[in-house]
């Protein structure tokens, strides 16, 4: 891959492939090689001006700290004769530049000669309103004849992915591995890694001629010797495609693992298919939909919180007239209940509709096993009533109630890290709208209890379901990219909403629900122990109990003044 970059007759690497499997340290050499070997200048992108800052303080700082070649040749920052700063670094005959993917600026700021884009699939649909940042970037190395364009990234969905993408426009070459039994060169598949659910060490890969078993001893023989094959011919664009069953620091049966808790939920599974197998995820029909009396058919009969919830979270959605809030219980592996939905009447210019509010979260909750519980975390929506909204949260931070602010961006984060908003200065998250629905959407596609399932009590009505479902995703393009877009099919979705915001809270909280359930149960087993004391002596205490004496009827004194 790296010898692909030094190729004159190549213009374009593509590298599609597992995550951990080297695609960084790869840009790095290929950074070195440029620096100490052909020096220009180079622009290395990033999804966000973030990812990028830190990837510039903790790897290639580093690297040309401890690499004796590079050392000298690149000025240091503290030097005050030198223009190097974090995102920009100087060197004998060229620069490098770092930008993130999100900086329209950034990508049109100067030409370069070598662009180095990395997890391109992660990247925002546009880059402000200047367009796809992929050609923008591309576009910086346009004046050079002898120009190098690097696109690397674990891909995301089919249809979606730029990996993907730009690796079928490539000559899409795979790593051929030979069979240390038969010698016959194949492509590491999963289809071909058995071994037992119950016991994944047992893990092995089966040769697909010779059907001999293959441990990760023989692994190691079968990489040294592999070999780069493409699918068709090269005509400028060089792509390669690694999945984990390649990489020496992970064993079958470490893979296998992961697969089998994988399983658990389509989200999960989702993740692993793109992360370890570095395969693009296939969701189903565009524009499918759930029915709400498929759901309304699966409601369940529990009053108090079930004993599996650890957590309570809330979801509180503004409006003119009122206020919406949603708690939902949280358990292991992410699985949720549907605790309460209420409506506050009242016009949330009223000093009394918060307060309202402000009882409603300090509410307890009967859990099964007696104790009382109560909302640990909330996420109220500041898109409407923004003043009144960070005035209500700003003494109550505490309290884990929190500011949200939803971005309909495709590829935005669950929930982004939080920023002061106001004259307030509260914190505000900014939620990725798209991501939690597409979560929620997978969910409810679950047929068994167990990691992802959303439960619903007798209390959620047919409006509760038509809410919950008034949403679709639907496939899009912007300026040629394809990208999901939720669309409404009904007028109302205050329930998808608030369910949105109890994802948010969720995610911001990152409880260890095992260790809160086994506190829980504790306690629990202790407060029935000490009722079982309790009865206990009062068994006693009454067994022992002495006889009255005989009642005796005092004598009426002469006088009713004295009394008796």
């Amino acid at each position: 891959m790296m010898d692909a970059f030094c190729d004159p007759q190549i213009e374009k690497v593509v590298i599609m492939s597992s995550s951990q499997i080297g695609k960084t340290e790869i840009l790095l050499n290929v950074i070195g090689y440029f620096i100490d070997q052909d020096p220009c200048p180079i622009l290395v992108v990033h999804p966000t001006v973030e990812a990028v800052k830190t990837w510039s303080k903790d790897r290639l700082s580093t690297m040309i700290r401890d690499t004796p070649c590079l050392k000298n040749k690149v000025f240091s920052p503290k030097a005050k004769s030198s223009d190097s700063t974090i995102l920009h670094k100087v060197f004998k005959g060229g620069h490098i530049t770092m930008v993130g993917a999100n900086s329209a600026a950034g990508l049109a700021m100067r030409p370069v000669r070598v662009v180095l884009m990395d997890e391109v699939d992660r990247f925002p649909l546009s880059a402000g309103a200047e367009g796809d940042p992929c050609r923008l970037a591309e576009k910086r190395a346009t004046t050079f004849w002898n120009r190098k364009i690097g696109i690397v990234s674990t891909p995301t969905l089919k249809g979606l992915s730029r990996v993907e993408k730009e690796y079928e426009l490539s000559d899409k070459r795979r790593y051929f591995v030979p069979c240390p039994y038969c010698d016959h060169y194949q492509v590491l598949k999963f289809s071909q890694l058995k071994f037992s659910d119950d016991d994944p060490t047992d893990a092995v890969y089966i040769c697909e001629n010779c059907k001999k078993e293959l441990t990760d001893k023989d692994k190691q023989r079968m990489l040294r010797f592999g070999k780069w094959i493409p699918e068709k011919e090269t005509r400028g664009i060089a792509g390669f495609w690694l999945n984990e069953l390649y990489s020496p620091w992970v064993s079958f049966a470490n893979l296998a693992s992961r697969y089998i808790e994988a399983k658990k939920s389509k989200e999960t599974m989702k993740v692993f298919v793109n992360t370890a197998l570095a395969e693009t995820w296939e969701e189903e029909e565009e524009g499918e939909q759930i029915e709400d009396s498929e759901l309304m058919r699966r409601r369940e009969d529990y009053s108090c919180v079930p004993s599996q919830v650890a957590v309570l979270t809330a979801g509180v959605d503004i409006h003119e007239d009122r206020i919406e809030v949603l708690v939902i219980g949280w358990g292991k592996d992410e699985e949720s209940w549907h605790i309460e939905h209420k409506i506050l009447f009242g016009h949330v210019m009223l000093k009394e509709t918060w307060e309202q509010l402000d009882r409603f979260l300090q509410k307890t909750y009967q859990h099964e096993s007696g104790a009382l519980m109560k909302i640990t975390c909330t996420c109220v929506d500041s898109g409407y009533m923004t003043k009144k909204v960070y005035e209500f949260i700003k003494p109550r931070q505490t309290r884990r109630v929190y500011a949200i602010k939803g971005s309909n961006q495709p590829g935005s984060p669950l929930v982004a890290r939080p920023r002061f908003a106001g004259k307030e200065k509260v914190k505000l998250f900014t939620i990725g709208v798209s991501t939690a629905k597409d979560m929620i959407f997978s969910r409810l596609k679950l047929q068994e209890f167990g990691a992802g399932y959303m439960h619903f009590n007798l209390s959620c009505d047919e409006e509760y379901f038509k809410q919950l479902t008034a949403e679709k995703a639907i496939l899009k393009f912007n300026r040629g990219m394809p990208y999901r877009e939720y669309v409404k099919i009904r007028p109302r979705n205050e329930i998808l909403d608030l369910w949105v915001y109890n994802i948010a809270a969720y995610s911001i909280l990152n409880p260890n629900i095992e260790r809160i359930l086994n506190e829980i149960q504790s306690k629990s087993n202790e407060i029935k122990q000490n009722q079982t004391n309790f009865n206990q002596n009062q068994t006693i205490l009454n067994a022992n109990k002495t006889i009255k004496k005989p009642f005796t009827l005092h004598k009426k004194r002469s006088s009713w003044v004295k009394g008796w």
